[in-house]
């Protein structure tokens, strides 16, 4: 009976779940075959990877460092980057072996609703991944906007325009690019991307370190809250940043994108996302916390480029550093909206009348604008990059990336209860979610407390 099940809402099929036949081509399913299209190479997939996880958001680091101090925050460093390579290994283990058998998965819910026997999971699953797309596509529209207003104000000190208006140019752009149709697509953008992430990382840690030895280097202090409980509260706040910084949430889409059989070629993928990974994360932390300390911005770019003041580094390296940060998000923006567009255009568009017949271009037009447009209103209505950063970690990217992996894998493949394996995967899960159920209630708590710093359509990004 339960074998049964699986089969019915195993989610092969062209409809939602509950009406699926249990083995067809996908051949009217629009979203499989259109923004999903299964042609890429493993590299593809890592610079599909690179571009999901290694953001501008790393430039955050540093203010999630400020909420633990040192030991800690290199402790959560490592062992977030650790559990996470484990978790997406595991993940496309699972996919592997699922396509073996006949069910290859191109969507996270529908891989989660096969394995795990339950048609609720399909619906939660794609709430969290609306959740964090929608997150991640608000906040890369809001530093991209507060990246333009930097370069705006070191040109035109006094000059009168205000970070909404710059978040409205960069929706303009994203609205532009948004019509690129398929994910595979975006294999060279991701490519260019992944360049881009190396090259303002060194550009920032070589900014950080001529401001820590200039005249006009800023006194260092890196003392935690006095208050105990604030303390505890900044630190899991602090987690939550980095559980979002690490997470992606959209690998089985991102390994659907490969042309099959995929055996092997996501954990190529994933070696060449985490040696970029280990190179950028801790060069951004380190040095940007090294200069700040508790003073640290949730954009460094900020504390590099004062209100008042001078800057601490050369402007035409920091002024790289920006272009080559609001280039990226652009890249980062088109990858997490692919899910929403999938999910359109499986209801929207007819694959039988072709990718660019005007039956299909028209609406993927419409909505992907729209979609975007929402986006950008979000955006500049409410400019809390940090704190989106911590919540969208804690309630959206620790249970798809932190937990889930682990639970599919133990229901696939079914270690025995006495091994190593079984018994790791628990612990994670143990762990992860008391560490989600605390983020989630220690970044809610700074969103609340930092409502009263802000109004509406703000010209300030609020720390």
């Amino acid at each position: 009976m339960h074998t049964q099940k699986r089969n019915f809402i195993s989610m092969e099929g062209n409809s939602e779940i509950g009406s699926v036949p249990k083995d067809t081509s996908r051949e009217d399913d629009a979203g499989a075959a259109f923004v999903l299209e299964s042609k890429g190479e493993w590299w593809h997939a890592g610079f599909h990877l690179t571009t999901a996880i290694v953001g501008p958001t790393i430039l955050s680091l540093p203010f999630a460092f400020r909420g633990m101090g040192w030991g800690l925050g290199f402790f959560s460093l490592t062992l977030m980057g650790a559990v996470t390579f484990y978790s997406y290994y595991l993940m496309s283990l699972v996919l592997e072996r699922c396509e073996k058998s006949g069910r290859r998965h191109i969507r996270f819910r529908e891989l989660a609703a096969d394995v795990l026997g339950s048609g609720w999971m399909f619906y939660f699953v794609i709430s969290i991944q609306t959740t964090i797309n929608t997150g991640i596509s608000i906040g890369a529209i809001l530093l991209a906007g507060d990246c333009l207003q930097i370069m705006y104000q070191q040109l035109d000190p006094d000059g009168s325009w205000k970070l909404y208006q710059f978040i409205a140019i960069v929706t303009g752009v994203m609205i532009v690019l948004s019509q690129m149709p398929t994910f595979h697509s975006l294999r060279h953008i991701n490519l260019v991307s992944l360049f881009l992430s190396l090259g303002y990382t060194l550009l920032v840690t070589a900014a950080c370190i001529y401001a820590a030895t200039s005249k006009n280097a800023p006194s260092r202090d890196y003392s935690l809250e006095d208050s105990g409980a604030s303390r505890v509260f900044s630190a899991f706040t602090s987690i939550s940043i980095i559980a979002a910084i690490y997470g992606n949430g959209i690998l089985p889409e991102i390994q659907a994108t490969l042309a099959p059989p995929v055996t092997g070629k996501m954990v190529k993928g994933l070696t060449m996302c985490y040696s970029v990974i280990f190179i950028t994360f801790y060069s951004a932390a380190i040095s940007g916390y090294w200069v700040f300390g508790n003073k640290a911005s949730s954009n460094i770019l900020n504390s590099l480029l004062p209100d008042e003041g001078p800057a601490l580094a050369p402007t035409w390296v920091l002024g790289l550093a920006v272009i080559f940060v609001l280039l990226q998000l652009f890249a980062i923006g088109l990858v997490y909206s692919q899910v929403a567009y999938e999910i359109m255009e499986k209801k929207s568009a007819d694959v039988k009348q072709g990718l660019f017949s005007k039956r299909n271009l028209i609406p993927r037009l419409i909505l992907r604008s729209l979609y975007m447009v929402i986006c950008g209103f979000f955006a500049a209505m409410l400019p809390f990059f940090g704190d989106i950063s911590a919540v969208v970690g804690a309630i959206g990217f620790i249970p798809l990336d932190f937990i889930l992996p682990m639970l599919l894998y133990n229901m696939t493949f079914k270690p025995p209860r006495s091994s190593y394996t079984f018994w790791l995967n628990n612990t994670i899960m143990i762990v992860f979610t008391c560490v989600g159920l605390l983020g989630t209630f220690s970044s809610v708590r700074k969103l609340i407390h930092d409502a009263n710093k802000f109004k509406l359509f703000s010209s300030d990004v609020v720390d």
